[in-house]
């Protein structure tokens, strides 16, 4: 079965090259968490994508969101490749990523099917689609998911703002517009009168009786 936004995750036990998670839940605790996958190590697209990660630590932190990465190779590979995605970064790249040489980690976010296996002298095709981005909040549930083909870099400016506009609106309860960023007007939920939105947010822009906007207070 698919994964679907608010879901549970799965929960799981596997090896990384910062140690072993004994529980994925446990790891995540009451912090964010992103999960990004790559079909193999040393590969380009990837190297240049772990690279954007490392380079974001301070906004992670800052949004108390651990990130981890997986790869459908062994510890010891991606070890030696976190080298070569610290000298591309220019800084270092502290986050683990998990070992799924079994394929079960992705088979468990449907990102594989069932039957998928990796033959003698694999190539990335042919673990292609584990190649995704799962935002995961604190309560364990999937908060949104995206999956790229393996000839287009992952945009991680994108991946923080969209981040940004889910910690906004589970702490507002106000969704976003398109092209929405930090400090910009959100939209008030139809659910709220307009006397209540009144009460909430002072002044507010009619634009339909369906879509109002206003700033956050404060």
């Amino acid at each position: 079965m698919a994964l679907r936004i608010n879901d549970t995750v799965p929960d799981f036990a596997a090896d990384t090259d910062k140690g072993r998670i004994e529980s994925f839940h446990d790891w995540i605790g009451e912090s964010w968490a992103i999960l990004f996958s790559h079909p193999k190590d040393f590969t380009p697209v990837c190297t240049t994508e772990f690279s954007a990660v490392a380079q974001l630590a301070d906004e992670w932190a800052k949004r108390n969101t651990k990130v981890i990465g997986i790869s459908v190779d062994g510890v010891e590979d991606h070890k030696k490749w976190k080298g070569d995605i610290e000298s591309y970064a220019g800084t270092g790249a502290g986050f683990p990523i998990i070992a799924d040489e079994a394929l079960a980690v992705s088979k468990m976010f449907d990102m594989l099917p069932a039957e998928a296996y990796l033959p003698d002298g694999r190539t990335p095709a042919d673990s292609a689609t584990v190649r995704s981005v799962f935002i995961i909040g604190p309560d364990k549930q999937l908060k949104l998911s995206m999956t790229y083909p393996m000839t287009v870099g992952r945009n991680f400016a994108e991946v923080l703002r969209a981040l940004d506009a889910l910690q906004t609106s589970a702490g507002n309860c106000v969704a976003m517009p398109a092209n929405w960023t930090p400090g910009q007007d959100v939209i008030i939920p139809t659910s709220v009168s307009d006397e209540a939105a009144k009460e909430k947010y002072g002044s507010f822009t009619t634009h339909f009786p369906y879509l109002r906007t206003t700033k956050l207070p404060g």
